[in-house]
């Protein structure tokens, strides 16, 4: 029985979940591409959060229409955070709404599944930014650097990689920018129906967490989302009072005496299954407002608090989703960045990081370098030798 559940799991080592992941891929992208071009001086945050999470909704509707009972929707609801605002700020229609403003940093973060392979992106602007009204000052440290934990991660991500290894990546990147990593924040494995796979990543761990969190080996035919969040500040994020309005349906059972939590529940357990959602997708929120707080005291439901850094601060975040593949690392969910926008003060001065930084993350580029050397390798050994250490690093 064991071997047969083995052969149901669903990989990227089949050609139709990587299709699954491309496709869904591609809609986030989109999502978040019309997000940013919305996001200007003046707008509401909760509007913005709703066109995320239509589009995702709209666009999914109209594939995959012929295979009966296939799952597909949002995988993690819009969200807009705020400068100081570290994450999972996703207003309700009942709540106090935000209005963007020039030179506020945004950090736009959604995501969408398909059969249950989940895409999820995440990128940060600056409301008002151009090549022509350059971000400086913190502002432009703290986005250049997780920008460039991004890349290093997508550059370092491999089979045999440990997870360890990518932590201490950020947290020297961080460094170099005068910057934290947020503390304690998690870059997951991703797997069928589920975003928090058991493995995963943690970034600036105090010593009580290293002592938790596994280490871990990456694996081809994984997939992981790799969540980047940098703070100006001492990268320790803090509930206020802004309410929750983000969870996820658990594995807990337990017999709900309320009728509007197990109403509430039902309608997540069908809609939603074990994805992340948010209170403003129901119809009666009122309901689903009392009915939440039932399910989250007896653990039915995992809330995904609203955290903010210390006034005045700021926090940058970059998340883009993976693929572990034989031939190197498939991105699938990637945020428009304009690095022409930002000057920052600092730079990467680790040797090492910036070899790393320097390898090309174009898959197909690297493969066309391969073909082209192996062809004058047939040609001539001579040949072969010369083009030797250029398929080393193009490997990488």
């Amino acid at each position: 029985m064991a071997d047969s559940g083995a052969e149901e799991e669903q990989t990227p080592a089949q050609d139709n979940v990587v299709t699954k992941y491309k496709t869904i891929g591609d809609i986030v992208n989109n999502a978040l591409k019309k997000v940013v071009e919305k996001a200007a001086a003046g707008e509401s945050v909760r509007s913005l959060c709703e066109l995320g999470d239509s589009f995702i909704l709209e666009e999914t509707s109209k594939i995959f229409k012929k295979i009966k009972d296939l799952k597909k929707g949002i995988a993690f609801p819009t969200c807009l955070s705020v400068n100081n605002c570290v994450c999972h700020f996703s207003p309700l229609r009942s709540d106090p709404d935000v209005s963007l403003k020039d030179g506020d940093v945004v950090k736009i973060d959604m995501g969408g599944h398909i059969d249950g392979f989940i895409a999820v992106v995440a990128q940060t602007i600056v409301i008002g930014a151009s090549a022509d009204n350059k971000v400086m000052g913190r502002k432009a440290d703290v986005i250049q650097a997780a920008y460039t934990c991004s890349e290093a991660a997508l550059r370092k991500i491999k089979p045999g990689v440990q997870n360890y290894d990518i932590t201490k990546l950020f947290q020297t990147i961080g460094e170099s920018f005068e910057c934290q990593p947020v503390q304690g924040m998690l870059s997951h494995q991703l797997k069928q129906n589920t975003i928090d796979g058991e493995k995963s990543i943690i970034q600036n761990p105090t010593d009580d967490q290293r002592k938790e969190h596994k280490a871990s080996e990456v694996e081809v035919h994984e997939a992981y989302a790799i969540d980047v969040l940098i703070s100006t500040g001492e990268g320790k994020g803090k509930e206020r009072d802004t309410r929750t309005t983000v969870f996820k349906k658990t594995d807990v059972v337990y017999n709900l005496k309320m009728k509007t939590a197990r109403v509430l529940y039902s309608q997540v357990d069908s809609k939603f299954q074990n994805m992340p959602f948010t209170l403003r997708a129901f119809d009666e929120e009122g309901k689903a407002r009392m009915g939440v707080v039932a399910c989250t005291t007896h653990k039915l439901f995992e809330p995904y608090p609203v955290l903010y850094e210390k006034d005045g601060e700021f926090v940058a975040q970059f998340k883009f989703t993976v693929l572990v593949m034989p031939t190197g690392p498939l991105r699938i969910t990637q945020g428009a960045h304009h690095p022409e926008f930002f000057k920052s003060q600092f730079s990467v001065k680790d040797p090492e990081i910036k070899a790393l930084l320097s390898l090309s993350a174009n898959r197909k580029a690297a493969k066309k370098k391969r073909k082209k050397a192996a062809s004058k390798a047939a040609d001539a050994a001579e040949a072969a030798e010369e083009e030797a250490p250029d398929l080393v690093e193009d490997s990488k």
